[in-house]
Formats: C-alpha cells, structure tokens, sequence
C-alpha cells in the first residue's frame, strides 16, 4: 500500500507540473493586492510603507451618498487597511472623524495581533457628496450603514473573527453600528464612549463641580479662568496676535471675542479631558503674568480654538451633536458675572448658518440606550474616572450579555485596557481574546508590544484639536 500511494503521489506531481500547477504553486497564497482588487467599488490609493510582517494600503471605497435612497447618488469614502495576515482577526475601526495616514494599531489590534480597517466618517472631508443632504444622509444610522457595507464587502478576504472599536465619538459610532447591525461583528470594544441618552446636563455638571481628589486644583482652575476674563484686552490682544499670524478668522462663532470667552468656559472641560492629576500643578496662579497664562492655555485650550480654521474640520461632529448625539450643558454657571455671550456655548454656534439642522431628534440616544440594556451583547466599555466624558456611560442592563465595562482609575479620554489594574487588564485582555477565538495570556500580559515601525496610536485620534467630544 506505501508504494502504491507513493506510485500515485508521483504520478499525481508529474500532472501537475505538466499543467503548470505544482502543489506548491496551487498553495501558495493570493497577495492581499490582487484580493483587494475583487472587492467591487474599491480602489487601492496606494500601498504606504509598512513595519515588517505587515501591509498598509490607502483605500477608497464606493458608497451610496443614502443607503434608503441609493438613486440619490454616491461618495468616495477613505479607508485604511493594514493587513497582516487573511484569516487573522479583524477589527474595524473609526476614530468617528477623519482616517489616519499612519499604520497604527488601536488596542483590540495590539491584543488580537490582526488586521485593522480603518475608515473615515461620513460627510468628514473627503469621504463627503458632492451636494450633501445633511439632513437626510448625516445620521447614525446612515453612518452604521456605510460600516455595515464594508464589513460585508471585506469579509470576502478575511473569513476570521471580526471586532470593532473606536475611541470617543469613535467609540460611540462603533457601538451604534453593532445596534443596527448586531450580526456583522463578533464583538464590540467602545473606549470612552459618552451616552448622552436624556441629555441629563446635570449629571455632567455635577461630575466636573467634584472631579477629581483635590477641591484646591478646580479652585485654581475656575480662578485662573476668571483672571482671563477679567484681564480680557491683555489676552484678547495677544489670541489676536497669533490669529494674525495663522491668518485665523472667526465668521463661524461671530467674533474672536466669541471665541476666546468659549474657549476660556471651555478650559475647565478640557483639563480634565486630557490632562492628569498631577498637572495641577501647572495651573497659573491668578495675576500671573499675562505671557505665561496665555502659554498654559495653548496647552489646555487654545484661546483662538473657535476660529473658522479650526471648526471647519469638525462641522459634522457639531451638526451630529445639534440634531441626534446630544452634548453636555456648558459648565459656566460661576462665571456668569464675567461673561459676555452666556448661552452661546451650544453646537449650533460652531455650525456655519448655510447648514441647516433638523429639529432634534429625542429619540434616537434612548433607542440605542435600550438596545444596549436589553439585547447587547459581547461588548466592552472602558471609561476613565477623571473624563467629563464619562459622566453618563453606556451601563448595562437586565437584558445585556457577556458584556463588561472598566473604569480607569485616575484616568482620562486616552483610557486603554492596559491602563486598569493588573488583575482587569489581563481579565478584559482575555475576554477580547476569547471573542477573537484566541487563547488567554498570562496575568500582567495585555497590550503586546508594537513591533519596530509602529508609531504610537493614540485612543482618540483627535486629541490634539479637541471639538466639544
């Protein structure tokens, strides 16, 4: 029998090779590229440089401008994909905004060791129809859609496990996604993801009167604030000084007097949003002089964040906000002596008036809330204990399964599952691994170190030009 199975084996290698199709050759692996190409409506941009074992691609992906209405024409939509392997995991993720340039890894990447897609919100430049309906195409639900699409389409070439995460508004739009399309993933990681589900303002105001373990450093933090407004020329003139150099204008807010008051009530917020405890200690004391206060603020909150320059990037995170995401009450009650513009801190102002809003949607936050407490299912929240941004969570209910969520002690809106105690880090490291058919690591073993090339990912890719989220 051996040397008749050896007799066949021969015989079989002789045909094959006669046809030109070797056993090696009929198993050698399709290249990512020529994959790429079957996937209809996708176009490689280009192939990008990438650290070793990996590639990166820029992609554009043909989308309907409204799924409800595909007549009503489509967009370019922008992708990434680093590929690492076809039947790896994949996590999908958005930042909610626009997509990176880079190859970097979110965390459930860094845990599973798999592929990421990468996208590009809707209606954010240039993944935007040339004559947009906001009303009508700049939804959640539309959102979700164009992530439903992809994944579908994508699934052609990686048959594994998927995952999707995001960070922020990021983290709020991967979570929507799994609501309208719970099949399409296997596993859900939102990272400081806000559930502004009643717009229950007090519950933030509340949460930034006592953030944080030192009454002494919001004190010094609402006094410095009030030093500015006080001390409005000597600021105004120099917020003016670098708008005349970056050639700065303020159509949208109205004024740069506008701005400057906004993006002081703001600071507060944004302290605590990306800074820690222990930059306290930077605050500037109240009289200070005017240079040195000025510098704090570039850091924290620029005093010329509100210019058209800075918005126009953000326009459809402030529309979102204005007609279904909601956003916190502006934090400004004990400033109100100081102020000039009271009320004005609303994602309306930060909307240019030829974009025109719809009438509030009431309904659609309570509707993915509900979905969260009775039918979610197989998903992770990590949240930081300092981050405004928490301040009313995605909880789980009676009805939620195999789901988890995680605060970071101390932590910010750059909160990862590396953060939390050992003990939590290994346990949701594990749980994102089991969701991914993979097996546990050892305790203490979370996020995997990047292999040489990777720049660092930050959680919420719009960190350095904070909108309101």
């Amino acid at each position: 029998m051996r040397k008749l199975t050896a007799a066949w084996s021969v015989l079989a290698i002789t045909v094959l090779t006669l046809a030109g199709l070797t056993p090696a050759a009929r198993a050698a692996p399709e290249d990512i590229k020529d994959a790429l190409g079957r996937i209809p409506g996708l176009t490689v941009v280009s192939e990008n440089p990438a650290p070793a074992g990996y590639r990166f691609f820029k992609l554009a992906y043909t989308q309907p401008a409204d799924h409800r209405r595909p007549s009503a024409g489509t967009f370019q939509q922008r992708f990434t994909l680093l590929h690492k392997e076809f039947r790896s995991p994949t996590v999908v993720y958005t930042s909610g905004y626009n997509v990176g340039d880079f190859p970097n890894r979110s965390e459930p990447t860094q845990l599973v060791d798999g592929n990421q897609l990468s996208m590009e919100y809707r209606f954010f430049t240039p993944s935007r129809p040339e004559r947009p309906d906001w009303g009508k195409q700049l939804t959640i639900w539309q959102a979700a859609a164009d992530q439903h699409r992809a994944v579908e389409a994508f699934k052609r070439i990686y048959p594994g496990k998927w995952l999707a995460t995001g960070a922020s508004k990021g983290g709020m739009t991967a979570t929507y996604f799994r609501r309208f399309f719970p099949n399409d993933v296997d596993a859900t990681i939102p990272y400081v993801a806000p559930n502004d589900v009643i717009n229950a303002h007090d519950r933030y105001n509340r949460f930034l009167a006592n953030v944080g373990n030192d009454p002494a450093c919001r004190s010094a933090l609402k006094a410095i604030q009030r030093d500015v407004l006080t001390r409005r020329s000597e600021f105004a003139a120099l917020a003016a000084a670098d708008a005349a150099k970056f050639g700065l204008t303020f159509t949208t807010v109205g004024s740069a007097d506008l701005s400057l008051e906004i993006s002081v009530i703001d600071s507060y917020f944004a302290f605590w949003q990306y800074q820690k405890q222990a930059d306290c200690a930077t605050v500037p004391k109240a009289g200070a002089p005017a240079a040195e206060v000025y510098a704090w603020f570039e850091r924290v909150e620029s005093l010329n964040t509100y210019s058209d320059q800075n918005l126009r990037i953000y326009v459809p995170y402030y529309f979102q906000a204005a007609y279904q995401l909601g956003a916190p009450e502006s934090y400004e009650g004990y400033l109100r002596d100081l102020l000039r513009y009271p009320g004005s801190n609303v994602s309306r102002t930060f909307v240019p008036k030829s974009v025109d809003i719809p009438r509030f949607d009431h309904l659609a936050m309570p509707d993915i809330d509900f979905w969260v407490k009775t039918q979610g299912s197989r998903l992770l929240f990590v949240y930081g204990e300092n981050d405004p941004w928490g301040a009313e969570p995605f909880r789980l209910g009676f009805g939620t399964k195999d789901s988890y969520s995680y605060t970071v002690p101390g932590g910010n809106h750059g909160a990862q599952i590396s953060q939390l105690p050992t003990a939590q880090a290994t346990e949701a490291t594990n749980t994102v691994r089991r969701w991914a058919g993979l097996p546990p690591v050892s305790p203490g073993m979370t996020t995997r170190s990047a292999p040489a090339g990777f720049p660092d990912f930050d959680a919420d890719l719009t960190l350095l030009h904070r909108p309101r989220l």
